[in-house]
């Protein structure tokens, strides 16, 4: 590994540049593929493929092209680490490659043929499973590190133009969010936002100051912002604490955070607001922001949903145990449909499963897909289950709440606190602890001594 990462490392001052060094060896059972838009001293994209423990790299000039008749020069590089595929920032004026980094394209890949063989041969065929790049491509080299990436003439051809697509897979953002994004943390890194009114109690039980709960926030930032970035809030404000009056905000009053003006149902527009960084997350807070309510789609792609969640929400008086009964048999129906889920508390009576969606798909069908598998879960069990919101349906029965999968609705972000007693977060556990932790017990107190623990929703956004 060290020898075949050699020329990567050597290239690199890690001191300086935010690129990862490279330990990981294995990445599991499928070969990952990521391509790269780098804005460097020239402007272009980066085709890796996994192998044998690193990424083979590719510099394409003018990107990949869905037209067989476009052959595209892509010029053999070095090896890099497959931690690589996760990384998108910048890389600092000065260093080797230094510019601007996005996650243009990643998925799976599948060999037609022999990896090894094929490329001291120099011809390497290959099918893509990517969320932009789809079906058979193939590799030929012709000249030194000279090769050329060509579309098969398959089902795909002429598939899509490429440069439709401006922002990045992984987060959402643009070229130019991710460039500015990094400029103001450089300008900000040592500043401090001013907490205003640090001793005032927002929590009776056990007491909590504003000032803990601003150290809170950043403290979950970097787990919490992967979630709540670039995608439309809304938050629930405690101006006098949790037993005084308070309001759900989504109409922007925040200088620290972006705007986005949209429609309204009289056709009016309103503004709404979304936060790109650490500083957006902590001038909330300092705002009174207490909860954190997220909508299911990224703001640069407003109209394709990618975060489904389902609130299980039993009768009062209904046991933990057939809550918990429910979750699974939920979970059970989602992984038919080969979905996968994740669970978090709520934070109040019940959990909450997330699914990401990594395919486009519109409102309209994403909210069909969500009340049909509350629907099917229902029909399956018709003793346990409704999918109906009214109270008086819920008589010994769990409310599968599908609902919030449509478009404007908005779900409790992961690591939100929750304006209730005893300080309660909506916390990512892993499945393996449904039986051990109950939708409320999670407070902040343990969500921060969660944070050493290993990500329960390690591989979200890799689906």
């Amino acid at each position: 590994m060290k020898d075949k990462l050699k020329s990567y490392k050597g290239k690199r001052d890690f001191k300086k540049t935010k690129e990862p060094i490279g330990k990981r060896k294995t990445s599991g059972k499928k070969l990952h593929f990521v391509v790269d838009h780098h804005l460097a001293s020239h402007d272009h994209y980066d085709f890796r493929l996994e192998y044998n423990g690193v990424l083979k790299s590719w510099a394409v000039p003018k990107g990949p092209s869905y037209n067989p008749k476009d052959k595209r020069l892509s010029v053999l590089v070095e090896d890099h680490p497959l931690e690589y595929r996760n990384f998108e920032g910048t890389i600092p004026k000065g260093e080797y490659g230094g510019g601007t980094v996005m996650i243009w394209d990643e998925g799976y890949y599948e060999v037609i043929g022999n990896f090894s063989k094929d490329f001291k041969k120099g011809s390497l065929k290959f099918i893509l499973y990517g969320k932009r790049l789809k079906g058979a491509w193939t590799l030929v080299h012709f000249d030194k590190d000279n090769w050329l990436l060509i579309k098969e003439n398959d089902e795909y051809k002429n598939f899509k133009d490429i440069n439709k697509f401006k922002t990045s897979v992984k987060t959402g953002r643009t070229m130019s969010e991710i460039t500015n994004n990094l400029k103001r943390k450089t300008r900000k890194e040592n500043a401090e936002i001013e907490i205003t009114n640090p001793d005032k109690i927002i929590y009776s039980r056990p007491k909590i100051t504003k000032l803990e709960v601003v150290n809170y926030y950043k403290k979950v930032a970097e787990k919490m912002l992967p979630y709540v970035s670039n995608r439309i809030i809304s938050t629930i404000r405690c101006p006098e604490g949790i037993k005084k009056d308070k309001f759900f905000k989504k109409h922007l009053d925040n200088p620290a955070l972006k705007k986005i003006i949209l429609p309204n149902t009289e056709n009016k527009k309103d503004d709404y607001y979304y936060i790109t960084d650490v500083n957006g997350l902590i001038s909330e807070a300092q705002m009174n922001s207490i909860e954190f309510h997220i909508w299911g789609s990224n703001v640069s792609d407003l109209e394709n949903p990618n975060y489904m969640v389902f609130d299980l929400d039993p009768d009062e008086k209904l046991s933990l145990t057939k809550l918990r009964q429910g979750v699974k048999d939920l979970k059970q129906i989602l992984n038919d449909l080969k979905l996968k889920a994740y669970l978090k508390t709520s934070g109040g009576k019940g959990y909450h499963i997330v699914v990401p969606i990594s395919y486009k798909i519109t409102w309209e069908e994403f909210r069909k897909v969500a009340k049909n598998i509350a629907l099917l879960m229902v029909a399956k069990w018709p003793d346990k289950y409704v999918a109906n919101m009214r109270k008086e349906n819920r008589k010994g029965k769990i409310f599968i709440d599908w609902v919030r999968n449509t478009r404007s609705s908005t779900s409790v972000a992961p690591y939100s606190l929750r304006a209730r007693d005893n300080a309660p977060v909506s916390m990512p556990i892993k499945w393996s602890e449904l039986e051990k932790v109950k939708p409320n017990e999670i407070t902040m107190a343990e969500a921060l001594r969660r944070l050493k623990r290993k990500d329960p929703w390690e591989g979200f956004f890799d689906n």
